[in-house]
């Protein structure tokens, strides 16, 4: 698979097979081709040449930087829009739909939370919110864009073992990532280079 841009080819000769059950971590320097790789996984991208097959059951989980400050929502409110992958938007939420809500944010710790604006959030806060958004999809496939980068040790650590307890009821997780407790904890590292595979490892 290549992806290419107007004035480079940000991927090149990659080939990616996604395991259910499995944790797998894209890891690289900046500029590696992690986050282009990870769009075309979510099918938010298309490959300038080569294939993509996958389930349309996808939860795509972005850096809480990537969300705006400015939206009026609560964290109940942004959680919810998980759900909407199973119910379609607006669409009055069946009882398995509440469910999954519930569990998603009892799960990453913000039951508590669920009426505080979600710009009033800390950087944990909010990142483990767009988890619980993720995880309310029930999605066959995981996808999260470093997900605790900047984070305090106690959401790291929670979101972690979210992750690996999403991989033991047969989800198939890939998130980009530097942070070397995540890498560690992954049962599969594909190390990205100028858009090529230099390596992979498994645990």
């Amino acid at each position: 698979m290549r992806v290419s841009f107007s004035d480079r080819e940000a991927i090149t000769d990659v080939d990616l097979d996604v395991q259910p059950g499995v944790v797998t971590v894209i890891a690289g320097p900046n500029g590696a081709g992690k986050s282009t790789l990870l769009e075309v996984i979510a099918g938010t991208r298309s490959p300038s040449s080569g294939t993509r097959t996958a389930t349309d059951a996808i939860a795509f989980v972005p850096q809480r930087t990537a969300v705006s400050d400015r939206l009026p929502v609560t964290v109940r409110d942004v959680v919810t829009v998980g759900a909407w992958g199973r119910t379609g938007p607006w669409r009055r939420l069946d009882t398995d739909s509440r469910a999954a809500i519930d569990d998603a944010m009892d799960r990453l710790r913000i039951t508590g939370l669920a009426q505080q604006p979600f710009a009033s959030l800390s950087g944990g806060q909010r990142q483990r919110t767009l988890l619980a958004q993720g995880l309310a999809r029930k999605a066959d496939l995981l996808l999260l864009d470093e997900p605790t980068t900047g984070l305090d040790a106690d959401s790291a650590d929670r979101i972690r073992s979210v992750l690996r307890a999403e991989a033991d009821r047969g989800v198939a997780v890939v998130c980009v990532s530097h942070d070397p407790a995540v890498i560690a904890a992954a049962d599969h590292v594909v190390r990205l280079a100028e858009g090529r595979v230099v390596a992979h490892a498994e645990a």
